[in-house]
C-alpha cells in the first residue's frame, strides 16, 4: 500500500481534534469554520483508508486508530513547532565572530568569557584562533585581537594589553636550583625555547636587558607556541620566556614563580581591531568595552602579583 503524505492542515486538526473531542473547539483553536475541520478530519480518513473517530450523538470520540495516531501526531507537531521556534530564535541571535592567536584565547581569553556571558546574554561568542593574520570580512570576522604594532590600514584598532617578557619557573624546579640567585645563573639550567619567532622576544633579548652579555641558548627543548613552553615549565622541565598576557593566571595561583624582577618589554600588543563600518555596532561596543575593563584588571593584578611574588621567593 502506497502511502501518501496528508496536509500539515490536516494533521492539526486532527492533534487538536483528539485533545478536544469537540470541533468547534477545534475550530477557534486553529482559526477555521467548523466545516472545515470536519473536512480536514474526513480528507484523513478517506487518504489513509482508516476511521479516526467515533460520533456518537455528543460529541466525539476516538477509534483504536486514532488512539494510535494521536500521540504520534501530537509529537510530530510539538517537535516541529520547538525546532522552529529554535531556527527562528537563532536566526534573530546573531553570533559576534572573534578571531585571535590560540595561546591568547586559551590562556586569558576563554578563563574570563563566562563573565562575559553574565553580562551580557543575549550575545553568543564565536571563536576562531589563527597565528597568520586573515582578512576579517573573507572569514566572516566582526572583531579581532592580534598582537602587533597597532597598525592595521582600514581597521580600527584599540590598544588592549602591553606584553612584558620575563622567566618563571614552578615552584618545585626553584626549590632543586636554589643557586638561581643571578640572571647569569639561568645559564646553567635547562632553558624551555620557543621555535623562532621575530615577532615575540626571545632569550637573547632579556639577556640582553639583564645585563647578561653575549648568551644565545642553543640546546635545550623547543616549542611551537608559548601555551607549550608554560606547560612544560608547570612540570619542571626547566625555564621557560613567559609573556604577561599567558602567565598572570599561573602566577596567581602558585603554578609558576617569577624569576628576577627584570622584565623586558616586548615590541608588540595585543590590539583590538574591527572593519571602521562596524567599530560603533552595539555588540561590538559592548565586547570592546568588557574587554578592556578585563585588561585593566589583569595588569592591575599582574603588577600587584609580581611583586607579591618576588618578596616570597626572595628573588630580586
Amino acid at each position: 500500500m502506497t502511502f501518501r503524505n496528508p496536509p500539515f492542515a490536516a494533521l492539526r486538526a486532527l492533534e487538536s481534534a483528539a485533545r478536544h473531542l469537540n470541533f468547534t473547539r477545534v475550530a477557534e483553536e486553529i482559526n477555521v469554520t467548523q466545516s472545515a475541520v470536519s473536512h480536514q478530519i474526513r480528507h484523513l480518513e478517506e487518504l489513509w483508508g482508516l476511521k479516526l473517530f467515533d460520533r456518537p450523538p455528543r460529541g466525539l470520540a476516538l477509534t483504536y486508530n486514532g488512539q494510535v495516531l494521536a500521540p504520534l501526531i501530537r509529537k510530530f507537531v510539538d517537535d516541529l513547532g520547538i525546532a522552529l521556534e529554535t531556527l527562528q530564535s537563532e536566526v534573530e541571535r546573531v553570533p559576534l565572530r572573534v578571531d585571535m592567536l590560540q595561546s591568547f584565547s586559551v590562556k586569558w581569553l576563554v578563563p574570563r568569557l563566562g563573565r562575559f556571558h553574565e553580562e551580557y546574554p543575549e550575545i553568543d561568542v564565536w571563536i576562531s584562533t589563527h597565528d597568520e593574520l586573515v582578512d576579517l570580512s573573507g572569514h566572516g570576522v566582526d572583531i579581532a585581537i592580534r598582537l602587533g604594532n597597532g597598525d592595521y590600514p582600514g581597521l580600527t584598532s584599540t590598544l588592549l594589553l602591553k606584553e612584558h617578557v620575563f622567566p618563571v619557573c614552578s615552584p618545585v624546579f626553584l626549590a632543586r636550583h636554589e643557586n638561581l640567585k643571578t640572571p647569569a645563573d639561568l645559564v646553567d639550567v635547562p632553558l624551555l625555547l620557543r621555535l623562532g619567532d621575530p615577532a615575540h622576544p626571545n632569550w637573547e633579548d632579556w639577556f640582553k636587558k639583564a645585563g647578561v652579555g653575549d648568551v644565545s641558548p642553543s640546546e635545550g627543548t623547543r616549542f611551537p607556541d608559548s601555551n607549550m613552553a608554560l606547560q612544560a615549565a608547570k612540570e619542571g622541565l626547566g625555564v621557560a620566556l613567559a609573556r604577561t598576557a599567558h602567565v598572570s593566571d599561573d602566577l596567581t595561583a602558585g603554578n609558576l614563580v617569577r624569576l628576577f624582577d627584570v622584565d623586558h618589554r616586548s615590541s608588540v600588543s595585543y590590539y583590538l581591531v574591527c572593519p571602521e563600518a562596524m567599530s560603533e555596532k552595539p555588540r561590538i561596543v559592548a565586547f570592546r568595552d568588557w574587554l578592556l575593563a578585563e585588561a585593566k584588571i589583569a595588569q592591575d593584578e599582574y603588577d600587584k602579583t609580581a611583586s607579591v611574588r618576588l618578596a616570597s621567593a626572595g628573588i630580586g
